[in-house]
């Protein structure tokens, strides 16, 4: 069997699952790396920002950012780079609405992420975005190697809704 076809009948599998199965401490260790990559996306950390992710070219992300899609870690760490020093300062960044599922050695998790802060120009930069993880569970250590981020569109004016909440 293929590994992607093994990594979708996990998937599957996930779903299908009661909530009472799904193991409560592999929950809290995402939920753990979830507070940690917003503790440093506050900070502008990028090195602790990236420990969040596979640390190697397997790391697949659909960001809202052209080219809108990266394929590696490098790639995306040049991605979050870039997209922290439009900030003066630090950004404020929060993660609500996280709902998680995971069944070793595959989980996802989706919610909402706010980020605000002022831009070099002295501008007001504030957006939310819906995101998607898959999680991989490697050497014991959960660590995002898919991520899907995407904004509501206004479907009168084709302009992406940046400020939506659910």
């Amino acid at each position: 069997m293929k590994r992607s076809t093994a990594a979708v009948i996990i998937a599957i599998i996930m779903c299908l699952r009661p909530a009472a199965a799904q193991p409560a401490d592999d929950e809290a260790k995402i939920r753990a790396l979830e507070n940690q990559f917003a503790a440093a996306v506050t900070a502008k950390d990028l090195d602790a920002i990236m420990k969040a992710y596979v640390p190697d070219e397997t790391l697949f992300v659909f960001d809202v950012i052209p080219p809108r899609q990266y394929v590696g870690a490098k790639a995306y760490r040049k991605d979050w780079e870039d997209f922290l020093a439009q900030f003066k300062g630090p950004p404020k960044f929060e993660i609500t609405d996280l709902q998680i599922t995971a069944a070793d050695p595959l989980g996802y998790s989706h919610s909402i992420q706010h980020v605000s802060g002022t831009d070099t120009k002295g501008e007001p930069i504030d957006l939310t975005v819906r995101l998607t993880d898959v999680y991989r569970k490697i050497n014991g250590n959960w660590l995002i190697v898919h991520e899907h981020v995407s904004v509501p569109v206004d479907l009168n004016t084709n302009e992406p809704d940046l400020e939506s909440k659910p």
